[in-house]
Formats: structure tokens, sequence, C-alpha cells
């Protein structure tokens, strides 16, 4: 049986797990059966894979990059009891991972160390993206995290200066502080991969009329540290903006062709030398959309058919609702319930019955096309295998891993 390559991105693979390969098969049948006309033929009767769940909207950074500021410090976040009863209801409908993530910092809720337990008692992959500043609370958990869980450290910096500017924390925050307590974490449990995630910003980058801090001559230097600090990979990836008039996340936007060149030559040689420190550890991952710059390829990620496939794979629980992609966080097109959608089952069979309008009637090929996709390539993967001859039966299998979407 062939084995998953990459764990990270490879989103294709990852859906012919032997544990995701039926309602892989199920889903292709029944995108045919609706291009056959027979739309008496209903959505397959489950849940996502794989959801986005953030806690709260909760925040003590001030990240100038944010590309969730309109959802930060809200004072909104998901109760507990909708919380467990989500987990619950989505875990008895096929659910396999759950990433705590988005629209606020996961370790300020009250509940974080109750959640995570709850998680875990359920046999699901767990990953958490952190700023770090609150790690005693994953470190109370870290036992309880097996070799597929993963904590990331969003911490874009290799030095305090660049991390202050940065992040713009409430109150002194210490660089340092927060890669001792990662070693610590790394320490307590082996099995959990720890990741330091480094958002790439270059000269000339601005938001709202202010230009952000660059970072790029650091990425050597985040590679030397994490190595020091026990880190399994650094996660590079560039920085993105949301757009004022769509307020939907957007890649070199606006950027004439000349300055586009300076900043790919500029992130290529750092990388380079990112590498070179590397010598094979700390992991290297590199984003989809990294890759696409770096190709010269942006443009193909913002080329998306016109059914957005993976919404019906992986969607986004927030205090402000259920949204049917990561890079459509709090945007009302994408909204498809309310944050309890899915604690029941009615409520669940509810939810549903929006993704498949939503299917329908969300135009990706129109609303996306400034959103360099993580998801372009199995969208697009997934839309030519149904628009094929090829059996469902055909699809080989990939040994169970990573569950992550």
């Amino acid at each position: 049986m062939e084995k998953l390559k990459n764990k990270e991105y490879d989103f294709s693979a990852k859906l012919r797990q032997t544990s995701m390969l039926d309602r892989l098969k199920d889903y292709i049948t029944w995108r045919r059966s609706l291009t056959a006309k027979q739309p008496d033929q209903p959505m397959p009767a489950c849940g996502p894979v794989s959801i986005n769940l953030d806690l709260t909207s909760a925040c003590n950074f001030v990240c100038p990059h944010c590309v969730d500021e309109e959802i930060i410090n809200t004072g909104e976040y998901i109760p507990l009891d909708d919380i467990l009863r989500t987990i619950d209801c989505l875990h008895s409908h096929g659910l396999l991972s759950i990433i705590l993530l988005g629209g606020g910092e996961p370790t300020l809720h009250k509940d974080f160390e109750t959640i995570v337990r709850h998680i875990k008692s359920k046999g699901l992959q767990l990953g958490i993206v952190t700023n770090g500043t609150k790690l005693d609370r994953i470190l109370c958990v870290a036992d309880l995290l097996s070799k597929h869980d993963w904590v990331r450290l969003s911490i874009d910096a290799a030095t305090q200066e660049t991390f202050n500017k940065a992040h713009c924390p409430r109150t002194n925050v210490d660089l340092a502080t927060i890669l001792h307590k990662a070693r610590e974490l790394k320490r307590v449990n082996r099995q959990l991969q720890l990741g330091y995630s480094f958002v790439i910003v270059w000269e000339g980058l601005s938001l709202n009329g202010c230009d952000l801090y660059p970072n790029v001559a650091e990425m050597s230097q985040v590679v030397m540290l994490a190595k020091e600090y026990d880190f399994d990979y650094v996660s590079f990836k560039p920085c993105l903006i949301r757009l004022q008039d769509t307020h939907k996340e957007s890649l070199l936007d606006s950027v004439d062709r000349k300055n586009e060149q300076r900043i790919i030559t500029d992130i290529q040689s750092n990388l380079q030398e990112a590498y070179q420190f590397a010598n094979g550890y700390p992991r290297i991952l590199e984003s989809v959309n990294l890759r696409a710059m770096l190709d010269d390829s942006v443009n193909d990620l913002k080329t998306q058919p016109q059914v957005c496939h993976m919404q019906f794979f992986n969607t986004v629980v927030a205090p402000s609702g259920i949204f049917h992609c990561p890079a459509f966080r709090g945007v009302a097109k994408a909204r498809i319930a309310e944050h309890n959608g899915y604690t029941a089952a009615d409520s669940l069979y509810e939810t549903q019955q929006r993704v498949e309008r939503s299917l329908a009637g969300f135009n990706a090929q129109e609303e996306c096309r400034v959103v360099g996709c993580f998801y372009h390539h199995v969208n697009w993967w997934l839309e030519n295998f149904i628009c094929s001859e090829k059996s469902v039966d055909e699809i080989e299998a990939v040994e169970d891993d990573n569950f992550f979407l």
C-alpha cells in the first residue's frame, strides 16, 4: 500500500488514506450523480473529516499582519458545553482530526485543558497553533499527545526586536522564555511534533497604509534557533493580506512584476541559506503558496474550479459561526451555520444541508480568484476525477497517517 509522502500539503493523497477512502468514493459518486442529472441522490450522510476549531476570539497580541484582525477580541468564545457536544457529534459522524487555531489564541480559552483532554479521549489527532505565551497550559496536557499530534508556535522572528514588531504583544513577552518552554514541551513528550512557524514579511509590504517590519533576512537564524531548542521543523509561508474591499486573503496583490521578482529572489536566497544551516535537521516545510511564489505560479493558485470540493471534507468552527474555508473565516458569504451547528445529530443534518447548498451555490472560480488557495491542487484533482470516466475503484489507497486537512 502506498505511504503518505508529503504529510503536510498533499491533500489528494490524504483523502485517499484508508480511513477516508470510502468517504472520498461516496463523494465522487454523488457529484457524478448530479452531473448525470439524478437530483434525488442525497449528499453522503457524514460530517467533515477535519475541522479548524477556533475556541475564542481573545488574543494577547496585536499582530500588524493578522488576517483575522476584524474578528479578534470581539469578546466571543465558544462555551465549553457546545465544544464538547460538537466534538462528540462530529466524532460519531467520522471526524478524524482537529486543529485548534485561528481567530484568537486557543490557550486563552478558560477551559483549554479540559477541551484537549476531551479531544484526546476520542482518539482524534490534534494540532495546536499558539503564540507561545501560555505554553504552561499545553505542558499540563502534553503527556496526552501522540506521534501524529503537533504544536506549532507562531513566532515569525529570530530576534526580540523583530518578534516585538511582528506581534506587538500587549505585555512584555520574552522570546527566549518561549523557546525554553518549547524545548521543555518536547522533553516532556518526544512523540509530539514541535513546529516553528515563520510568516515571511518582505521589504515594501504594507497593510492599511502601514509598512510591515521585514523579517526575511532572519530565515537562517530561525533554523539555528529551531535546531538549538529541539523543534522538529520550521514552517515557512508568505505573508497574506486580507483585502479591505472583499475581506478575502490574497498574495502579491497589486505587486508589479519588477518588485515581484525582487521579492522572490530575496526569499530564494534566504531560503537556500536556511536549508544549508539546517543540513537535514530541523525539517524545512514550504507552504503551498510559498512554493507557488518561488515557482512563479501564484496566478495558477488563484484559478479554481467552480466548485470548492474541500468544503465537504473540512470546515472552520468559530465563535462567529461555521465557515466552509479557513481563508474565508469571518466572511459572510462563506458562513454556513451558527457555531453550534454540529452539536447534535439534527443540527448537523441541517448544517450539512447548508454545505450541500454551498457546494452548489458558492462559485469558487469567481469568489476565490484573488486567493492563493492551499486546496487548489486537490480541488482540481477532485474536479478532474469527477469529470473523468475512471472508476472510483481505481483509486489507490494510502496507508493511514496524517488526517489534518
